[in-house]
């Protein structure tokens, strides 16, 4: 069941870019909280969600007997969910959705300091820390993107 979860119904067997297919679900998931939940439900859904996350991550590493497996994406869909709900306001405009995405996908790849090292940490720690650190780090580029356009 955690490999089923994890791999999204086996989406990220996906041959072309699964973490990308596990952002797309990630933002309409993350809209949706949006449209339902007021900010503090939606970071509680977020803390609550990231530790079940990672023991389902951890499950699925075990029986996939590989250390971040690729077709685990449930990390993908937990970061760009939570890129888009500490920004409620991205939902507002395609362009800021497509902007949250392009850049969650670019960190979450190229992995800056420190998130090459988090991705080492055991277990589903390492699948999800990383992604974090991406999301977060996505999250200060657009704040500070949304400044600068006057937002």
């Amino acid at each position: 069941m955690s490999r089923a979860i994890a791999t999204l119904g086996g989406l990220g067997r996906v041959r072309f870019a699964p973490g990308t297919w596990g952002s797309v679900v990630g933002l309409a998931l993350g809209w949706l909280a949006v449209q339902a939940l007021k900010p503090p439900l939606g970071w509680l859904l977020l803390l609550l969600t990231f530790v079940g996350a990672v023991s389902i991550c951890t499950r699925a590493e075990r029986q996939l007997a590989r250390h971040d497996p690729p077709a685990v994406i449930l990390d993908e869909v937990w970061g760009m969910a939570a890129v888009v709900i500490a920004l409620p306001w991205t939902v507002g405009s395609w362009g800021w959705l497509l902007a949250a995405l392009v850049l969650f996908r670019i960190f979450d790849i190229v992995k800056p300091p420190p998130l090459r090292r988090l991705a080492t940490l055991p277990g589903g720690w390492g699948i999800m820390a990383d992604d974090a650190g991406a999301a977060l780090y996505a999250i200060v580029v657009l704040w500070a993107l949304s400044r600068l356009a006057g937002g």
